[in-house]
């Protein structure tokens, strides 16, 4: 019994199994524990949920010898799936499956205990085959995870025991006699992969000449400065052993030398001048005052969880070249440092104009009207668009040089142009100065009376330019009133658009699942990624004049913090590589189903001057719900500009057919024919005030672009 370290599992189903199992059960000394409920339970709550054939396979006893106890545990397949579970998405299934499969052997059970346990931990290998023909003393507990109980039981036992109470399925294989002439053809029949943690040197080169010549590589950890050897025999089988660094040493060689003989080879294979202190210290005390090199049990884990790193590239195909490498915390310690400064949020104002909203103090008519104009809302607030007048004409074009990806055709900029032109419209009639205007497919002209401003009569239209706003805050989802919605159609129709009401929470809830796909989109498109994110202005930036604060986006600490972890492309690849990713659409989802309501500006065809009369129904409904107390924001789906096919596809490469299917089924959902073309999408809500106001870029005055 002092060498048992296999567990032995029984399926009840079987007859023969089920008969020893209730022999077992007649022995009075061994314990029986079933924990298989709170197993059970654990493989029901999985995220996605597991297969029915998971959750229907048999269940096992498993027989521990050396322990005098048996276990219930759940079957191998929904064992290994709860189990490994917490590796997501460190490993993803695929991974998990392939690592599964590798056949694994560690000479030398010292610090290869821990390299077995931490491969055992994380299931990567499917067999691990263990050989030292040495016993656990107690000299051996300051690095190896043993117990007193275990002083003079041979390693590969300690380990292999060990291991099989973590994951009684996982197959091991172990040779107590260690590596010898006899036992090295059969250690490395069917190995895939070789750990090298020996201490005698004769058997490190032995090993090296078998796995060379069967082309199986070799990764050995040495526990002092962390010193990891990757020997890729697979790949390059001519290499020559320890890289070369020894010459051309033969294993016949080394066999017979005491420690001391040993001690000039170890240095030259370790390379002396790159020791720690400590280490490099300790050689010259060898023999003398201590009877052999110092080894901690934190360097030897530290060893555990490189090699097992090294592993999962092998298994997987990463790369994984030969060579040397040291991770060396000691280093790193030195290397110790305030961390940057994490994003904070401001609720400070800081908008170009006053926090209230109302008009700069300027007496300057023209100046008035240019300001009115730039405070119109544009897509990432970019801003696209040129300004001039010269006292009789204002003239408001796009600046093409302020575009992005989803600005197909620039029709986004010129929803834009046309929102700046109603303000300056309103602020003009204000002035009773308005005498009329004209669109063009480059832009708009706003005709001025010459005559100096008279007093302004009405400035409830003008008052909502000014103090209109984004407001992303979450709704209360409150009914939309019957006479708000009213208005709001009739604004949209006023400037040649037309109004498509979603009110219903079906059809809110059907636009939140479209509108959410096309954000989760976004992020994992690449460039529309880089752009999103380039709009961002955090406290401090350079360019603070456009993009969208941080701090008007509605959200918490905890969600300002998951936005370093979005915004970062490494990522989002791997999210996008994992197919993942549903929880990028989750916050855009909560946000409309939490609108009373989503208005669609529609316009009847697809020219400029469309999309520029898009630009003046937008703003108008905008300024409309905004004097009705709601809470306006603008959403922008990744599709909201594209037609054709041809433009679905030069938005996202790989994902360019499933806009274009989000987009059909938003038009479906809203009834729009295919003539006609969305401005653009808002969402009311009934949503607690804000004061934040997105900067614009200064317009100096008559005659300025």
């Amino acid at each position: 019994m002092s060498d048992a370290w296999q567990p032995v599992i029984f399926d009840k189903t079987d007859a023969a199994q089920c008969a020893a199992l209730k022999e077992l059960e007649q022995d009075t000394s061994l314990t029986f524990l079933d924990e298989r409920e709170t197993q059970r339970n654990g493989l029901r709550t999985l995220l996605p949920s597991p297969e029915q054939s998971l959750l229907d396979e048999n269940d096992r006893w498993v027989y521990f010898p050396w322990r005098k106890t048996v276990v219930a545990v759940l079957g191998p397949m929904s064992f290994r799936h709860l189990r490994l579970d917490r590796n997501r998405n460190k490993i993803t299934r695929s991974e998990q499956n392939s690592l599964g499969d590798l056949t694994i052997g560690i000479i030398g059970l010292s610090v290869g205990h821990a390299i077995a346990h931490t491969l055992a931990l994380e299931g990567i290998c499917g067999t691990l085959r263990l050989a030292d023909f040495d016993e656990i003393e107690l000299s051996n507990l300051n690095r190896i995870p043993a117990s007193i109980l275990d002083l003079g039981i041979n390693k590969a036992v300690v380990a292999a025991r060990r291991i099989a109470e973590i994951d009684p399925y996982l197959r091991i294989e172990i040779v107590q006699d260690g590596i010898t002439e006899d036992t090295i053809d059969g250690f490395f029949d069917g190995l895939d992969l070789l750990v090298e943690e020996c201490d005698s040197l004769d058997v490190k080169v032995l090993a090296r000449e078998a796995a060379r010549s069967r082309r199986i590589p070799v990764l050995m950890e040495t526990s002092d400065r962390g010193l990891l050897d990757v020997e890729r025999f697979d790949l390059e089988p001519e290499r020559p052993v320890f890289h070369g660094i020894l010459g051309d040493i033969a294993s016949t060689s080394l066999r017979g030398l005491g420690t001391r003989d040993k001690i000039p080879i170890v240095l030259d294979q370790l390379d002396a001048a790159l020791l720690s202190a400590r280490m490099a210290a300790s050689m010259v005390e060898v023999s003398e005052t201590i009877e052999t090199w110092p080894q901690l049990g934190g360097d030897v884990q530290l060893g555990g969880a490189t090699v097992a790193a090294a592993v999962r590239r092998f298994g997987t195909g990463a790369h994984l070249p030969s060579g040397r490498i040291r991770i060396d915390l000691d280093t790193h310690l030195d290397e110790l440092a305030s961390p940057r400064s994490a994003p904070t949020r401001t609720d400070e104002l800081t908008p170009a104009e006053d926090a209230d909203g109302s008009p700069p103090s300027s007496v300057d008519p023209d100046a008035a009207v240019l300001d009115a104009a730039r405070r119109a809302p544009s897509g990432g607030n970019s801003q696209p668009w040129t300004m001039s007048t010269d006292g009789r004409t204002v003239t408001i074009g796009v600046d093409r040089s302020r575009t992005s990806t989803l600005d197909i055709a620039f029709r986004g900029s010129y929803v834009a142009v046309g929102a700046a032109a109603f303000n300056a419209r309103v602020a003009a009639a204000a002035q009773g100065r308005f005498v009329g205007e004209r669109i063009t497919d480059h832009g708009v002209e706003i005709a001025l009376r010459e005559c100096g401003p008279g007093p302004i009569t009405d400035r409830r239209l003008l008052d909502g330019v000014i103090g209109r706003c984004t407001n992303r805050g979450l709704g209360t989802a409150e009914p939309l009133d019957a006479r708000v919605a009213a208005d709001v159609v009739a604004a949209a129709a006023a400037e040649g658009g037309r109004a498509v009401l979603l009110t219903a929470r079906e059809s809110i809830s059907a636009a939140a699942d479209v509108l959410g796909d096309a954000d989760r989109i976004r992020y994992l498109t690449p460039h529309l990624h880089r752009e999103m994110f380039s709009e961002l202005r955090w406290p401090g930036d350079p360019d603070p004049n456009r993009g969208i604060e941080v701090s008007s986006l509605g959200i918490d600490d905890a969600d300002l913090s998951k936005l370093e972890i979005v915004k970062r492309p490494d990522v989002m690849a791997l999210v996008d590589a994992w197919d993942a990713g549903a929880a990028l659409g989750s916050d855009m989802r909560d946000r409309v189903l939490s609108s009373s309501a989503l208005v669609v500006i529609v316009v009847p065809g697809s020219t400029a001057g469309h999309y520029i009369r898009g630009g003046y129904a937008t703003e108008n409904v905008w300024v409309t719900a905004h004097l009705h107390g709601l809470a306006v924001q603008p959403v922008s789906p990744a599709f909201l500009y594209a037609r054709t096919p041809k433009e679905h596809q030069q938005l996202s490469m790989h994902r360019g057919e499933a806009l274009q299917q989000l987009n059909s089924r938003f038009r479906m959902l809203l009834d729009i024919t295919d003539l006609e073309s969305v401005a653009l999408v808002l969402r009311l809500s009934c949503a607690p005030k804000i004061g934040i106001y997105s900067r614009r870029l200064p317009v100096s005055g008559p005659g300025s672009g």
